[in-house]
């Protein structure tokens, strides 16, 4: 029987980029878009682990499903890991994300070259309406350009420069971005905890980190 799972966004750069990465994993993922009256999480969390993982159990809880959810960002090292988790507002509530690169480039004016190394931050967090839960995270090492390139992908990717491939994340092809990025190595650690937490029939309420 093939699992459902409802992932806890309404990204769609994001379900398109998680249901590329679970296609062959015999699970059918869902979206917030795909249920009426799926409410909206509030991120308040301190970290991207307490906003996962708060996401993740509110959309089970108001579902009846199991839930995915993530929390991802940017954290630069010249602005003391901002923006952090305020990386999808890091320009103001229903910031775009040409706003939130401009903010990030025109704090970063001045700053050389061999210091404006970053990274990308997941942490993803799967939840059972039995209380059971497991979380990954994964992390892409980067530096931050001063100017955008590339067409693809979304968020930070154009400004978001991978040394070893000599690009931005902006200009990899998908399966490109899903095999290095850093949501994609916390799904596929999560992914690979999949078998167990699924045969698994007891442990309310328990966790596990993969």
């Amino acid at each position: 029987m093939t699992k459902k799972i409802i992932l806890a966004t309404r990204n769609k750069g994001k379900i398109k980029e998680i249901r590329s990465l679970f296609a062959s994993a015999g699970i059918e993922i869902m979206s917030l878009d795909d249920i009426k009256g799926c409410p909206d999480i509030v991120e308040d969390g301190d970290t991207f682990k307490d906003n996962a993982f708060k996401k993740a159990r509110g959309i089970t809880e108001a579902t009846g499903l199991i839930a995915l959810a993530d929390d991802s960002g940017l954290e630069v090292d010249a602005l003391n890991g901002a923006p952090g988790v305020y990386s999808a507002r890091f320009a103001g509530e229903g910031a775009s994300d040409e706003a939130n690169n401009r903010k990030l480039l025109d704090m970063l004016q001045g700053v050389s070259d061999e210091k404006r190394t970053a990274r990308f931050r997941c942490v993803v967090v799967l939840y059972d309406p039995s209380g059971r839960w497991i979380s990954a995270d994964g992390v892409c090492e980067g530096v931050i350009l001063d100017i955008l390139k590339g067409e693809n992908g979304f968020g930070y990717d154009p400004v978001f420069f991978l040394p070893w491939l000599g690009r931005t994340m902006a200009e990899l092809t998908k399966e490109e971005k899903n095999s290095i990025s850093h949501r994609a190595m916390a799904l596929k650690k999560l992914k690979a905890g999949l078998p167990e937490f699924f045969k698994s029939k007891e442990g309310r309420g328990g966790a596990s980190e993969t």
